[in-house]
């Protein structure tokens, strides 16, 4: 009879949809420590804390780095050993991997003021020094060397389309607050840093 119900209940739990068995992705982004997020591979080195304690956080800003493969790791390491200097909270490296960087309650140093007001790329009257370190979350994307113009790999966007998600659901972000660096600052002529990635973004949630 025991061996009868265990094959029952055994069945059961084969048959049981995933989503009752895993928390849905806006109950994962806002857990504290360090969940495991599907489609994500998630290397943590500063874990979430409380979110209701976390930074006022309002926008996304994309930032595309010239640095090889590998960069991101190191870049990661040295924003976790010092969060407030130059750089970023969140990293991904070429084949996808995210690193987690900096404890959510700190703001590191990126973007330099949001002074782009040409409306070159977007309506500049919303982001005009308004959207900056103060109130934005670096998400920064390796690999363009040595040539900036070379896109994200296939990896660095199926882990955006996540990535960024999560990063709306654990902050209340809307879409239309997710910015590239080149939309709202002045960077490099060469190419539009984060223009994709941050086009790619805005199109999903539609």
């Amino acid at each position: 009879m025991i061996s009868h119900w265990l094959a029952m209940a055994f069945a059961v739990a084969l048959h049981s949809p995933a989503s009752a068995q895993t928390p849905d992705l806006a109950t994962l982004a806002r857990q504290s420590g360090t969940p495991g997020i599907p489609g994500l591979k998630m290397i943590w080195l500063a874990p979430w804390g409380d979110v209701t304690k976390a930074h006022p956080w309002k926008n996304i800003i994309v930032h595309q780095t010239e640095g090889p493969a590998g960069s991101a790791r190191r870049g990661a390491l040295d924003q976790a050993r010092d969060p407030t200097r130059r750089g970023v909270m969140v990293w991904v490296e070429t084949d996808g991997t995210v690193y987690w960087a900096v404890a959510d309650h700190l703001v590191p140093t990126h973007t330099d003021g949001a002074d782009r007001d040409d409306n070159k790329y977007i309506d500049n009257s919303k982001t005009y020094h308004q959207v900056n370190k103060d109130t934005s979350i670096g998400v920064e994307f390796a690999g363009n060397y040595p040539d900036v113009t070379r896109p994200a790999t296939e990896a660095q966007v199926a882990a955006w389309r996540v990535l960024v998600k999560v990063l709306m659901a654990r902050y209340g972000i809307p879409l239309d607050h997710v910015y590239a660096h080149n939309w709202i600052d002045f960077k490099d002529a060469r190419y539009c840093e984060g223009c994709a990635l941050a086009t790619l973004a805005r199109q999903w949630g539609k």
